[in-house]
């Protein structure tokens, strides 16, 4: 039998900390910087792509954020050429997310040639009073330019991000977001309610009375999403996930261009991935979360990253100057590791396993965890069934529609010390 330690390992994450400006809502790792600090950063993430290179082989590659769009054209194809070198390209779902204000046709071509086949843009709403509200940088026209541009560099696969229950938001504006958003004919759709994250603008703003929390509101906005997504040909996977089957419209093929030749382009028709973890999800679900969901294996590299290889769960450091000098010292930038007893790690993998619409079928949380929902969770599990949270068959257990609402709640239950 292999030795599971000895395969690679085949998700990767980048994380790109800088931003043009930080947004009211924002608790993720992320700065504004200088040129020069962006050139030492690119250095610094090379330096740790190469360490990691020898135990990774790509299936899925997600570069977040901060805004990773932000890098310049000579930035990226520095970065897209150091992976080519490293031997980590030909992921089969390769996404980076993107800022409608910094998408251009130029940067899309680029990404498109060396193999990024996924976009991810951080629309979050199509109201300029809200967009300014949240300190977004672009624009609702940008939105709709920036998803032109992406079509016609090649890109027939899209996410857009959407936010909901934010202050001041009417439940006729997030209508109107919702169909304006939904008419674009993405791929993918993720959207999240406004959470308050300590150390961020908008939750100071809420502790100091400037605005309140409507949950009724929130519920029905939730409501919303659920019904337009469905009518829209979407199906939710996931809490804020949804997507689609087949293709809304036809994509035409990109326009000859000066770095088509770079290197074969794969194919962005989503693969199958392995173990069986996509097979109650969408076509155009995103494999790299679902491979999060399920309990996967993961690198992580650049500042704040974090990734679980081999049962351990590391986090690079949250301070870009620190995290380049590590690296610039010939060492990965690893503030903390943390290996889970067995028991505490299949909990995690549980709660973060029933934000999936399908639960978890007992048969696979085995081969995962090796542990049985059914003989160490059961007094949770008929709890939330009880309450009406979760439903549970001879086959597996999953959170309701009503559970699905208060998914984190319930998770918490499956945690263990």
């Amino acid at each position: 039998m292999t030795d599971p330690s000895s395969r690679p390992v085949t998700s990767l994450y980048v994380h790109v900390p800088f931003c043009a400006q930080k947004c009211e809502y924002c608790a993720f790792y992320s700065e504004a910087a200088s040129g020069e600090l962006i050139n030492r950063y690119v250095a610094a993430l090379i330096r740790e792509l190469e360490l990691i290179s020898p135990t990774a082989a790509p299936r899925t590659i997600f570069f977040g954020g901060g805004t990773p769009s932000l890098l310049t054209l000579r930035q990226w194809e520095t970065v897209l050429r150091a992976m080519e070198r490293a031997k980590l390209l030909g992921a089969a779902e390769w996404t980076v997310e993107c800022n409608p204000a910094t998408v251009s046709l130029d940067k899309a071509r680029l990404l498109r040639s060396f193999g990024v086949n996924r976009i991810s843009m951080g629309v979050q709403s199509l109201d300029e009073k809200l967009l300014d509200r949240l300190g977004r940088v672009h624009s609702r026209e940008m939105v709709f330019k920036s998803f032109d541009i992406l079509r016609a560099a090649g890109f027939d696969n899209v996410n857009i991000d959407l936010m909901f229950a934010i202050p001041g938001q009417t439940l006729a504006v997030w209508r109107a977001t919702l169909d304006e958003a939904l008419a674009l004919g993405s791929e993918h759709l993720s959207s999240y309610e406004v959470i308050y994250e300590e150390d961020t603008p908008l939750f100071h703003q809420m502790q100091a009375g400037e605005f309140s929390v409507d949950e009724d509101l929130a519920a029905t906005m939730f409501e919303e999403l659920l019904q337009r997504s469905e009518a829209a040909g979407f199906r939710q996977y996931e809490v804020a996930n949804f997507a689609r089957e087949t293709r809304a419209t036809t994509i035409a093929p990109p326009a000859n261009d000066a770095t088509s030749s770079l290197i074969a382009v794969p194919s962005t028709a989503p693969a199958t991935a392995a173990g069986g973890l996509l097979a109650d999800v969408p076509t155009f679900a995103c494999q790299h979360n679902v491979n999060y969901w399920r309990g996967g294996e993961f690198h992580g590299v650049g500042p704040s990253a974090t990734g679980y290889v081999a049962g351990e769960r590391t986090k690079n450091w949250s301070n870009t100057q620190l995290y380049c000098e590590q690296l610039e010292a010939g060492r990965r930038a690893i503030e903390s590791r943390e290996k889970l007893p067995p028991l505490g790690r299949a909990g995690e993998t549980a709660a973060f396993g029933l934000r999936m619409n399908h639960g978890w079928p007992f048969g696979q949380f085995q081969a995962v965890t090796g542990f049985d929902l059914r003989t160490e969770w059961r007094a949770e599990m008929d709890e939330l069934t009880a309450r009406g949270f979760a439903a549970c068959s001879d086959e597996r257990f999953q959170l309701t529609p009503l559970g699905l609402r208060y998914a984190d709640f319930a998770a918490e239950k499956f945690l263990r010390p």
